[in-house]
C-alpha cells in the first residue's frame, strides 16, 4: 500500500508506466532519509536534464501531494509519509481479503508433482525437500486464486524393482521381511548393488525380473504388490506427522496401460527412430541428446512414463499448468520430456515447468539409497520433537500440552529449516541450528507469535468491560472496535518500521508465486518476527494505545497465516 501511495505521487508528474515506477522504488539506506526513494536517472534523457536537477524539481512537485513530504538527495527523491494520515488506513488495509489473498491465479488449475518417494525404501530426510516445497507451493497457490492439485507420483515402477525382486530371490528371508519389510528391503537393495560391482550379470538378472513384471508374471507381481503395500503404510505415517495430504496418490505403475498409446502417438507423428535396437526421439533442434522411449528389450523407461503422465494430467485432470517439484539433477530429463511434447504438437507443453531444488546433505554428506546412506526422516522427527520438549520443559515447565507443543515446534523447525533456504541452494541439514529459539528459525517465529498472543491476552484482561467506551482498546473478540479513533500515542520509529514490514506481505506473496520460491515468504516471516521484537523492546504495547495493540494483533495474525502457508503450526503458548 505504501509503495502504491508513493508511486501515485510520482506518476502524477511523469508519463512513466505504473509498473516501471513501482519497480524503480528503493528503500533509503538510512530510515531518517525517508520511507521510499525514487531514482531519477531514467528521466534524464527524457527531460534533457541531470538526474539531480530532475530530483529537485520533482520533489518540489510531490511536496504538494497530501499526506507526504518529499526532498531531493542527489539523484533521488526521498518520500516521507505522514504517519497520522496513513497508520489507521494501513491497519485497516492489512485485514482486507484482497490484500491477504490476491487473486492472481484466476482459477487456473495447477497440478503439482511432489514428494514421490520410491517404494521399498525408507522415507529418508532426502525426500523432505520435494515434499515440503511442494506442499508450501500448494498452499500458496491456493491462497492466490489458483486451483492447486497435488499428486504424489510414487516411484513404484522401473528396473529398480527388478533388482529388488532379484535380490529377494537370491538372499531374502521371508521371516525377516515380514518383521521389518522396509529395513529388510533396503538391506537387500544395498547388497544387490554391492554384489553387482563384482558380478555384472546381476544387472541382467534385475532387468529380466522387471521385464517379467511388465509382462504380468504372477510371482513378480505378488512380490511387487507386497513392497507397495508396506511402503504406503510407512509413507502415510510420515505425511500425517508433517500434516501433508495429497489430492491424488498415483504411482508410475498407474500409467502402465497408457504408455503404448504414447508410443503410438509418437510413431504416428514420425518422431520415433531406431538407435542400437532402441526407439528414440531425436532432439537435435533443441540441442539435447536423443530421448529414449523404448529400450531394445521392449521395456519402457522414465521418459515414456512421464510423457504418459503429462498427457493424463492435461487431458484428464484438466490442468492448465504442470509443475514438477523434483531435484535439480533431473534437469536434462525434464528438458527432454517437454521437448518431445513440443515436437508432438502439444502446445500446452509450454505450461510444463520443472521446479528444481538443490541436494540436501546431512553432516556434509550426500545420501545414497544404493549404498545404504539413508537418514530416516522418522528418526530425525523424533529427535527434533524430543529436543523441543526438553527446551520447553526447561523454559516453561508449567505449560499445558507440552507434548503437542513440542511436536508442533520440533517438526515445524525441520520444515522451516528447509524452506528458509533458496530452493536451488544445497542444504546441509543441522538439527541443532534448526531448533534454536533465536536467529532465523521456525521456533523463533513461532515463539514471537506466542509472545504476541500472550501480550494481547494481558491487554484484554486490563480492558474496560464496557465495550461502548472509547477507552476500550480491545473488544471481547480480540479485535479493535474502531481503527480510525486517533491514538493518544503515535507509533514510534520501531512501530512504524513494523507496520511498513507488514505492508510488504501482499507483494512478497505475489513474488513467491512468480518465482515459485517459498523462501521469499519464509524470509518475510523472519523479518516480521525481528521487526516485532524490536518494536517490543522499544515501545510500550499493552498500555501504549490502540494503534500499538492493533499493530501487535495484525502482526500475530500475519505470522500465524504465514506459518500456515509454510506448513507450520502457530501455538498460542510456548
Amino acid at each position: 500500500m505504501l509503495l502504491m501511495i508513493a508511486a501515485q505521487a510520482i506518476l502524477a508528474h511523469t508519463d512513466l508506466e505504473e509498473k516501471e515506477v513501482l519497480s524503480l522504488f528503493e528503500v533509503p539506506p538510512q530510515p531518517e532519509w525517508g520511507d521510499m526513494a525514487f531514482p531519477c536517472f531514467v528521466l534524464a534523457k527524457k527531460f534533457r536534464k541531470s538526474p539531480q536537477q530532475i530530483a529537485m524539481e520533482l520533489a518540489e512537485l510531490v511536496n504538494h501531494e497530501a499526506g507526504l513530504t518529499a526532498s531531493a538527495s542527489g539523484a533521488y527523491v526521498n518520500i516521507i509519509l505522514d504517519r497520522s494520515v496513513h497508520i489507521p488506513t494501513m491497519l485497516a488495509e492489512l485485514s482486507k481479503p484482497e490484500f491477504l489473498k490476491p487473486n492472481i491465479g484466476n482459477g487456473q488449475r495447477v497440478v503439482i508433482d511432489m514428494s514421490s518417494p520410491n517404494i521399498a525404501k525408507p522415507f529418508g530426510i532426502g525426500h523432505l525437500r520435494s515434499t515440503v516445497i511442494g506442499a508450501a507451493l500448494y498452499r500458496i497457490l491456493g491462497e492466490t486464486g489458483y486451483v492447486p492439485i497435488s499428486v504424489n507420483h510414487l516411484g513404484d515402477w522401473g528396473t529398480q524393482f527388478g533388482k529388488q525382486i532379484a535380490a529377494y530371490k537370491r538372499w531374502g528371508n521371508e521371516e525377516q521381511l515380514q518383521h521389518d519389510p522396509i529395513g529388510e528391503s533396503l538391506k537387500l537393495y544395498v547388497r544387490f548393488h554391492q554384489e553387482a560391482e563384482h558380478d555384472p550379470s546381476l544387472e541382467d538378472e534385475g532387468r529380466e525380473w522387471f521385464r517379467r513384471l511388465e509382462h504380468g508374471d504372477t510371482e513378480a507381481q505378488q512380490l511387487w504388490e507386497f513392497f507397495v503395500e508396506v511402503s504406503l503404510g510407512e509413507f502415510d505415517r510420515m505425511y500425517q506427522r508433517l500434516n501433508i495430504s495429497f489430492d491424488h496418490v498415483l504411482g508410475e505403475s498407474f500409467y502402465n496401460d497408457k504408455m503404448q498409446a504414447v508410443v503410438a502417438r509418437l510413431r504416428a507423428k514420425g518422431l520415433l527412430e531406431e538407435s542400437d535396437g532402441a526407439l528414440v526421439v531425436r532432439l537435435d533442434d533443441e540441442q539435447l541428446p536423443p530421448c529414449l522411449i523404448l529400450k531394445k528389450d521392449g521395456t519402457t523407461i522414465y521418459p515414456t512414463r512421464d510423457l504418459a503422465t503429462a498427457i493424463y494430467r492435461h487431458e484428464v485432470m484438466k490442468a492448465d499448468r504442470l509443475l514438477y517439484v523434483v531435484g535439480g539433477e533431473q534437469k536434462l530429463h525434464f528438458q527432454q520430456v517437454f521437448a518431445v511434447l513440443k515436437q508432438a504438437g502439444e502446445t500446452w507443453a509450454e505450461q510444463c515447468e520443472h521446479v528444481p531444488f538443490g541436494l540436501m546433505r546431512f553432516a556434509g554428506k550426500k545420501m545414497s539409497t544404493r549404498r545404504g546412506k539413508v537418514v530416516k526422516l522418522e528418526e530425525v522427527l523424533d529427535e527434533a520433537v524430543a529436543r523441543a520438549q526438553a527446551i520447553i520443559a526447561e523454559k516453561n515447565p508449567n505449560l499445558l500440552e507440552q507434548e503437542a507443543t513440542a511436536e508442533d515446534v520440533g517438526i515445524g523447525a525441520i520444515i522451516f529449516g528447509d524452506l528458509k533456504n533458496n530452493r536451488l541452494n544445497e542444504v546441509d541439514f543441522s538439527l541443532e541450528e534448526a531448533l534454536t529459539f533465536e536467529g532465523e528459525t521456525g521456533p523463533y517465529v513461532q515463539y514471537t507469535h506466542a509472545r504476541i498472543r500472550s501480550l494481547l491476552e494481558k491487554a484484554r484482561a486490563r480492558a474496560d468491560v464496557d465495550s461502548n467506551s472509547s477507552h476500550n482498546t480491545l473488544a471481547q473478540d480480540g479485535h479493535s472496535p474502531d481503527l480510525h479513533i486517533v491514538s493518544d500515542e503515535m507509533l514510534g520509529d520501531a512501530g512504524w518500521a513494523l507496520l511498513k514490514q507488514l505492508d510488504r506481505y501482499h507483494g512478497q506473496l505475489i513474488r513467491t508465486v512468480q518465482q515459485l520460491e517459498p523462501s521469499v515468504i519464509a524470509r518475510f516471516a523472519i523479518d516480521t518476527a525481528q521487526a516485532f521484537n524490536r518494536f517490543y523492546a522499544k515501545e510500550r504495547i499493552v498500555d501504549g494505545g490502540q494503534w500499538r495493540l492493533q499493530l501487535a494483533e495484525q502482526t500475530a495474525d500475519m505470522l500465524a497465516g504465514t506459518l500456515r502457508l509454510l506448513g507450520l503450526k502457530a501455538p498460542n503458548r510456548m
